[in-house]
Order: C-alpha cells, then structure tokens, then sequence
C-alpha cells in the first residue's frame, strides 16, 4: 500500500522548513509518480562554488565542494561523465539551505583530483569509484551519508548503497540500480539499441582515444546536445564544467572505463571480489527514490526493469517538461527535493 503524494506541493521552495514537509509512503515498491519540472529553458553559468578544497584520500587528492552546516546530515552529489560538480551547482545551496553538509566530489580524471602516485594504474572500473568514494568518506571522518547521483555517480551511489549499506543512509539515483555486469554485457543489444552507445565503441579504438583525447571539449558538448535535446544550456554553463576534463589523468580513465566495461581492458584483481558481489546484482535494502527525465536521450533502463531491486522504502519519479539525462542539473529543485524526501 502506498501514500498518495502531493508533487505539487514538494515543488514549493519558499523556506527550509518546506523541505521536511513531505513523507514518504512506507511501501516496499511503489508506483511511479510523475511530475512536471519546470520547461528545460536557458541554464545560467553565474553559479559556482565559492571554494574547492583538497584533502588525501586512498589513493587521490580529491577536490571537492562543499556548502551548508558542518554539523548537518551527510548527502554526496555525485557527477558523472561527461560532466562535473556543477552538475550539482544549483542543487548545493538548496540542500545547504534545508541544514544538510553537503560534499561535491570531482570523480578520479577531472577537475582538480589527482593521484598522488604515477605508479597508480588510471583505473577506471566501477569498484574503484565507489572505493574513493569510501576512502574520501573516511578522511572526511564522515560515518554515514545520503548518496546520490546521475551517470556514473549514480553506479557509484547504487555500489555504495548495495554493498556498504551500513554508510549509506539512502539513496537518490538518476536512471535507477546501475551496475555493471560484465558477462552480461558480453550479449548484444537490438541494433537500435547499440547505436546510443556509439561513444563506447569509438573510445575502445586507438583512432577514437586520440580523437577524444584532443577534442574532449567538443565531444563533451556533442554527448550534452544528444543527451539532454531539450536543455538549452549557454556556452557559460558548458565552458564552466569542460573545464574540469582537462585534467591530466581524464582520457586515460575514461577510456579505460569503456573498454573495461567491454571486457577489453583488465581490471585490477584487488577488486576482484567487490566486482564478484556486484555481478550477482545485490538488492539494495536503503530507502531510494529513482528518477527519470522524459527526455534522456542516454541509453538507460525502464523503470519496471529495476523495480525489484530494492527491498527497502522504494519510489520512482518520473519528471515530465523536457529533462533529459543531466536531471540534477536541468532539473535541481526536483532533485534536490528527492534527496530530502528520501532521508526522512
């Protein structure tokens, strides 16, 4: 039995305390709700964070963003490919706003993240991810966190939901449980269906890691057109994320995510057993909210797909109004609402 929900409502932003009004129903799997977000229109590049900090963590010096009370509630916003931490940019303030702590990490390959060794392999597997992502919890001395995130942070947030629970608080994940599962991954898709992963197959050629590597701006622009097609995002908005892929170590991690993906580049075997538990797609007990967009032109899972994979407090979003793959970013109010609904 599920609680109807007043979408409406949740879209009103007048002051923090709206951000706790809502409930959700406490149901094991619920119907998917749909909302309308406001129309995909210009996005604006005057935001930013006003300060990127740098701290050791595991095997990076991670730079991160961080905004809100010190002593509030935990959620990581984690980005994706090919975006950044300004996928989050207007989703920060709101949930800084509502009392939260707020951490924007730039994933291993962009911004100001580095390794702190050149002897480390520039792995880009999904386990390794979701490790930094520990490690940065640990140096951070934080116990327990929201996860949430869109593209590859959206695996990371699945991983650490699945499989460190005990860390995770809940969960907001864009296109619902993503895990990779390689032997899966070994079978074909209907042609349609392979077409939308075009990019994956250029970058496992030594022609298109060259052609990435000295056109990544423009092929990060061409990956937003196609997408998000309904997201009028200015030249500011994209310049202001590019920028983050001209880190040293970004093509050798995003290709290596690809072609590991394929089965066409070896993992490290020290993950070996975390790449185990995740091929036998684990349930994710915490409470989640998923969501889509009604224009993501990315490839990704109907919703009925990865119902069952949760076992815990489960909703799925379904917004109308144009919003393709960067949701949290096309659509940050929405988003962001989801995190403080899911932690209640």
């Amino acid at each position: 039995m599920s609680d109807k929900i007043d979408l409406h409502r949740r879209q009103m932003f007048g002051v923090a305390a709206t951000f706790g009004v809502a409930q959700l129903g406490l149901m094991q799997v619920a119907s998917a709700q749909t909302a309308t977000a406001a129309p995909a229109g210009k996005s604006s590049s005057t935001a930013s964070f006003a300060q990127i900090r740098q701290i050791n963590a595991g095997v990076l010096n991670v730079g991160y963003a961080e905004a809100g009370p010190a002593n509030g509630p935990v959620v990581f916003l984690l980005h994706g490919w090919p975006y950044d931490i300004h996928t989050y940019v207007d989703v920060a303030p709101l949930l800084a706003a509502a009392g939260y702590r707020v951490i924007v990490p730039h994933v291993r390959g962009y911004g100001s993240t580095r390794f702190l060794s050149a002897d480390t392999p520039r792995n880009g597997q999904q386990a390794a991810l979701a490790l930094d992502t520990l490690a940065l919890m640990d140096a951070l001395k934080i116990d327990k966190a929201v996860m949430a995130g869109c593209d590859w942070g959206a695996r990371t947030a699945c991983i650490m939901a699945a499989l460190y629970p005990e860390r995770t608080k809940a969960l907001v994940s864009v296109s619902g449980y993503l895990m990779v599962n390689l032997e899966a991954g070994k079978q074909p898709l209907p042609p349609e269906a392979e077409f939308k992963w075009w990019y994956q197959y250029y970058l496992t050629t030594e022609r298109g890691r060259k052609g990435y590597d000295v056109n990544r701006h423009a092929f990060a622009r061409l990956i937003w057109q196609t997408a998000s097609p309904q997201w009028q995002f200015d030249d500011g908005t994209f310049e202001r994320s590019a920028k983050a892929l001209d880190n040293p170590d970004h093509t050798a991690i995003a290709v290596h995510n690809y072609r590991w993906r394929l089965g066409l580049a070896e993992g490290e075997s020290k993950y070996d057993a975390i790449e185990a538990r995740l091929a036998a797609a684990p349930r994710i007990s915490v409470p989640t909210i998923t969501m889509e967009g009604d224009a993501n032109g990315a490839p990704h899972p109907e919703p009925a797909s990865y119902a069952s994979k949760f076992s815990g407090r489960y909703e799925h979003r379904n917004l109308r109004g144009g919003i393709g793959h960067n949701l949290p970013q096309e659509a940050p109010r929405e988003f962001a609402q989801a995190v403080l609904d899911v932690a209640v």
